[in-house]
């Protein structure tokens, strides 16, 4: 008989109760946070009550969630323990939920348990430590999947095949005991037919169109969890659906499914934590019933750490249209679901997406191409939305380089000497901003003065801002940078171009990858937002086509365009040369060369250096590319010298193969006819 004294008999005074649904790793006696809310102090307890001889729940942080296991249960479930009808719906929740086997048919309860006043002290204490389950004795007959089955089955898209694999058979007859120890059998028949989930140690028996519908026999596990064996080692999504026939019915579709005993029986978070490596997203989908969506929603919450998401299906909750199971039945195809997955993640990630929209590329509408405000013979070195770095050792000629693309930018005229490089007029005056963060206010005035006499100007451009930041800190400094970027855009209706002349004064610690890393990846943004070029200079000499250093290396990765100013074999004549360029070769790129003329008193170009200089100079480099290459190895297959030339110097793959081309031709590497690999020459 289904009644309070049968279920707290069959549940150790309440406490398996508890434990069903309760989840977290609370113990009798101790404080713990309540995970029907949010619990910010853990001042909820589950103590045994001599008293009424059951355990009860105090929760000092909200008293609504104080009481025994049925008051309990009643709050999670939305039921009044005090009206008659909703507290026959509690024992029967509790029944099945918790699967006692109890006979639903008499209903009649006691309000209260007694303790006989003889009943010994140590018993009461006994019952602090539950008893260990007992497995349920059980027999069955099992039968052949008859066509009538096999069309119950096939609605929702479940084949013979798939029963197989999820172990369902078909019952002719199962016998068990109920809870007084009576034997009873259930038969199968056209109109009642009978299914078992069989487990290691346990059936669990389905019956759908008969009124008692779940039974089971054997010892059923407290974590009992259908389909776990039958999930692949990596997938992408997996649904925890209400029920069996739910898994199978995705299972049919091709999706990943487990289900647990019932909708509201606890999930072991553990179980969820080892999963979630396994599977990118774990969605649950339960019914759209009332029980479904309040059982989901607290899922959700509990597991809300572990990423758990729920799915509604968009069914109206009737008892022929609630699960997923249902969603196939009436029609609905396996793209159906899909798009409503799709939809789902839609929503998830609808901030996401939205940032997105914008940086999606439009084929059939291209975008306007950026302006090359920097080059030289053509090749890009400075365009919109880019950096450009300039480096090269002390005493080099890099200020006085960096002064002829700034007078180059702000001149009106047309014979202004810039050094050999192409730069584009600032026709619409936009800002052209000069920060140094090394130099003092007497030599960047100096500077300057060279940078109008250069340009043919007698005064400084409104448009022209110079700033010496050497008083500044390097928080400071980047933070002026920043603001009066923003403020210089749209007083001068855009910026032109952004020079920085000593980039390691912004960080602490040129050697700092985060710092290196974070200021390269903020002027990167900057030049994007304000669609400009910002020439970052860096004092470093370089070691070959490679900078130096993490602040080095992370320019190198995001710069368009490097070059490296040094000092020539005549050390009164300075040489740009390119260590990268995006599109194309920095070899190929001509050896521009700039020195001091007495009679102009400025640094005036004088040419690009010969053919032979140039090819010399490619020799020598890719020489010293092979001696790295192969100093840690004696050979190397094509493709691995290939990889390994553009790690080294930051070449896209098509320009590494020109390389390998030119080492041949000039017999820094020869090819081994027998494995088809590479070595230096002897005589290098």
């Amino acid at each position: 008989m289904l009644n309070k004294d049968e279920i707290l008999k069959r549940t150790n005074s309440g406490l398996d109760v508890f434990k069903h649904y309760i989840s977290g790793q609370w113990r009798v006696g101790r404080n713990f946070h309540n995970p029907l809310y949010e619990d910010r102090k853990a001042s909820c307890n589950i103590y045994y009550d001599r008293r009424s001889q059951s355990y009860k729940m105090k929760d000092f942080g909200n008293d609504t969630f104080s009481g025994d296991c049925f008051d309990i249960v009643g709050k999670i479930k939305g039921l009044d323990c005090n009206n008659s009808k909703e507290f026959i719906e509690i024992l029967q929740t509790i029944n099945r939920d918790v699967s006692l086997g109890i006979d639903e048919n008499d209903t009649s309860f006691v309000v209260s348990v007694s303790m006989p006043e003889n009943k010994p002290k140590k018993q009461v204490e006994n019952t602090l430590n539950p008893a260990p389950k007992k497995a349920k004795p059980h027999s069955i007959v099992s039968q052949s999947f008859s066509a009538r089955e096999l069309s119950f089955w096939g609605q929702y898209g479940i084949t013979p095949e798939l029963l197989k694999t999820y172990k369902v058979v078909s019952l002719r007859e199962f016998k068990s005991e109920n809870s007084e120890g009576k034997p009873f059998t259930f038969y199968s028949t056209d109109n009642e037919p009978m299914f078992g989930y069989q487990g290691k140690r346990h059936i669990k028996i389905y019956r759908p169109f008969s009124d008692v519908r779940f039974l089971y026999g054997g010892l059923l596990p407290d974590n009992y969890c259908f389909g776990l064996e039958q999930l692949p080692s990596k997938g992408d999504t997996l649904f925890a659906t209400g029920g069996e026939k739910d898994v199978l019915s995705l299972s049919a579709k091709g999706f990943n499914a487990i289900c647990f005993n019932s909708e509201t029986s606890n999930i072991p978070q553990s179980l969820i934590k080892k999963l979630s490596f396994r599977f990118k997203h774990i969605i649950l989908l339960y019914d759209t019933d009332k029980t479904g969506l309040e059982s989901s929603a607290r899922h959700e919450q509990q597991l809300s750490a572990l990423g758990v998401k729920r799915l509604v299906l968009p069914l109206s909750g009737i008892k022929q249209e609630k699960d997923i199971s249902d969603f196939f039945r009436i029609g609905k195809t396996k793209n159906d679901f899909t798009q409503l997955f799709i939809e789902f993640l839609d929503n998830l990630y609808s901030e996401t997406m939205a940032i997105l929209k914008p940086c999606e590329i439009d084929f059939s509408n291209p975008p306007i191409q950026t302006e090359m405000l920097v080059s030289i013979n053509d090749v890009p070195l400075g365009t919109q939305g880019n950096l450009l770095g300039i480096t090269g050792g002390e005493g080099t000629g890099k200020s006085n380089y960096v002064g002829s693309l700034i007078a180059g930018t702000i001149t009106q005229s047309e014979t202004v000497d810039t050094l050999g490089t192409t730069i584009q007029r600032n026709s619409t005056n936009k800002a052209v901003l000069l920060y140094d963060t090394e130099q003092s206010e007497t030599q960047l005035y100096k500077n300057i003065a060279g940078i109008l006499r250069r340009g043919k100007l007698e005064n400084m451009p409104s448009c022209f801002k110079a700033y010496c930041l050497t008083s500044m800190s390097r928080k400071e400094r980047m933070q002026a940078i920043i603001q009066s970027m923003d403020k210089f855009y749209y007083q001068f209706g855009g910026i032109q171009m952004v020079v920085i002349d000593g980039i390691a004064d912004l960080v602490r610690c040129a050697n700092d990858e985060a710092e290196s890393v974070g200021v390269i990846d903020e002027l990167y943004r900057l030049a994007g937002i304000y669609k400009t070029c910002i020439v970052c200079v860096l004092h470093f000499i370089p070691n070959g086509l490679k900078l130096r250093g993490h602040l080095g290396s992370e320019l190198q990765r995001k710069a368009a365009a490097i070059l490296s100013i040094e000092k020539d074999e005549n050390p009164q004549i300075s040489v740009v040369k390119a260590l990268k360029v995006r599109d194309g070769s920095p070899l190929d790129v001509p050896l521009v060369q700039f020195a001091w003329n007495k009679d102009l008193e400025m640094h005036a170009y004088i040419g690009e250096k010969p053919k032979e200089e140039k090819e010399k100079r490619k020799e020598t480099e890719l020489t010293g590319v092979a001696k790295t290459i192969f100093s840690k190895q004696r050979h190397c297959t094509y493709i691995d010298l290939c990889e390994q030339i553009q790690t080294l110097l930051d070449v896209k793959e098509r320009t590494a193969k020109s390389y390998i081309k030119f080492m041949k031709d000039r017999e820094i590497v020869l090819r081994d006819a027998s494995n088809q690999s590479y070595f230096i020459l002897g005589h290098i």
